[in-house]
């Protein structure tokens, strides 16, 4: 890095300058930016004028330039000192993720962008569609969100419906957006207005960003919608034809970087939106219709001591003991095919039940429902106490059973409350048609 900290310092360059670099009769045009420290070779980094970033190697015959100095242009602040008449009330909160984060050119860092003025520079289209306030709960990635956030995420929302609002966006991580979406379902009940949770793949400097179109189409549906659910609204499809809202307990990221990664499980889902026609299209009739006038109640609450654990083939019983042993109130077990784990854990999962650790089992495979009626290893799970997880995702059911548990640790009572259909998260029927759409060559 010596080398190249010294040919940028003879070229008067620094990071957040455009610069021209000149390579074997290649020119390469673009913003500086700060360089992986824990890469070895001679790279420069640059933002090209399509969003894209790309490194270059520094070699004796490369030329480096400065082409000028980026220029941060402040768009002009909305007003936000009066209500605006006419349109409905939505307040958007950022949770983080990149969908409400922009890069600074000067340090490549990705900070939170989630005021009035932010919203106006980027996506100007949503003050055509609602009056929206601004407000950051914390800005965290969401592979680091533990329960207690869903807790406060669940609190702070609630005071927004309390001060009147006709609709709550929260911007959150994809990765695991749809953990909170569940964890929001069960706390959040009674809803009398929708709470959508929207996220982006691919960040708002990218040509190819989902973040804008997202944005719009979630604030559509928390300012228009007919239902009163949380849910999780990103891209229906590749292009920027329509979005879909996706019930909170039903849904699932199912690719790492495609624009509709997020699809509803064994079930179809809520409303198709088209966000620059300001249309939704509801796709289904037994949802939860909106009613200001209905009560919010709060029932908050996680407990952390809830154990996910998949099925490997190598996996022993030692793996169940460990959560035992460590005092862990809950286990869900993601098993194979229709809910299967090897017989030879059989008996620790007896002792766990026995020491009133419920031990709930759900499927690897997302589509279908588990029957572990069939096979004489499923049915001697059923004996040793193991509660069946109907076609509840197995995220889904590491929220509920940390939810339950929050409220009762009877094991009886726990059985009944996760074998209920409390909020959508278990459907009575198995639909034989809700499969992958890509599998239909959609």
């Amino acid at each position: 890095m010596g080398r190249v900290r010294s040919i940028l310092e003879e070229a008067g360059v620094r990071v957040g300058d455009r610069v021209k670099i000149v390579k074997e009769g290649r020119v390469f045009e673009g913003i500086l930016m700060p360089r992986e420290k824990l890469y070895p070779r001679p790279i420069v980094v640059l933002k090209l004028d399509n969003g894209y970033n790309i490194g270059v190697r520094i070699t004796d015959n490369t030329v480096i330039e400065k082409a000028g100095r980026l220029e941060k242009k402040i768009p002009p602040q909305p007003p936000e000192t009066a209500r605006r008449t006419g349109y409905p009330y939505v307040i958007i909160a950022s949770t983080g993720g990149t969908i409400a984060s922009r890069v600074d050119y000067e340090t490549g860092a990705v900070k939170p962008a989630l005021t009035s003025r932010d919203l106006a520079a980027l996506v100007p289209e949503v003050f055509d569609v609602a009056d929206i306030n601004t407000s950051i709960i914390f800005n965290i990635f969401s592979e680091n969100l533990e329960p207690r956030h869903w807790e406060h995420i669940a609190e702070k929302t609630s005071e927004f419906i309390e001060k009147g609002y006709d609709g709550v966006i929260l911007t959150h991580g994809t990765d695991t957006m749809h953990y909170t979406a569940a964890a929001l379902s069960f706390a959040l009940r009674d809803l009398p207005v929708p709470v959508i949770l929207v996220g982006s793949q691919r960040s708002s400097d990218r040509p190819s960003s989902d973040a804008a179109f997202n944005l719009i189409s979630a604030v559509v549906a928390a300012a228009n919608a007919p239902f009163s659910e949380v849910a999780v609204v990103m891209h229906g499809e590749t292009g920027d034809t329509y979005a879909l809202a996706h019930r909170g307990v039903k849904v699932r990221k199912m690719h790492t970087s495609r624009r509709d990664a997020f699809q509803s499980i064994n079930d179809i889902p809520l409303a198709r939106i088209y966000p620059y026609e300001k249309k939704i299209v509801m796709l289904r009739e037994d949802y939860v219709k909106r009613d200001p006038s209905r009560s919010l109640r709060v029932e908050n609450g996680f407990d952390p001591k809830v154990a996910l654990i998949k099925f490997y083939p190598s996996i022993t019983s030692e793996v169940i003991d460990f959560y035992v042993d460590k005092g862990y109130h809950g286990i869900v077990l993601e098993g194979t095919g229709l809910g299967h784990f090897p017989e030879r854990l059989v008996e620790s999962i007896r002792r766990a039940v026995e020491e009133e650790i419920p031990v709930v089992m759900t499927s690897q495979c997302l589509f279908g429902r588990i029957n572990m009626h069939v096979y004489s290893t499923g049915r001697k799970y059923l004996e040793a106490g193991v509660i069946p997880g109907e076609d509840m995702l197995p995220e889904v059911a590491y929220v509920k059973l940390s939810w339950v548990l929050a409220r009762t640790r009877n094991l009886d009572e726990v059985r009944r409350l996760m074998l209920s259909n409390l909020v959508g998260e278990i459907n009575p029927r198995h639909n034989i048609h809700v499969y992958p759409r890509w599998y239909h060559g959609e």
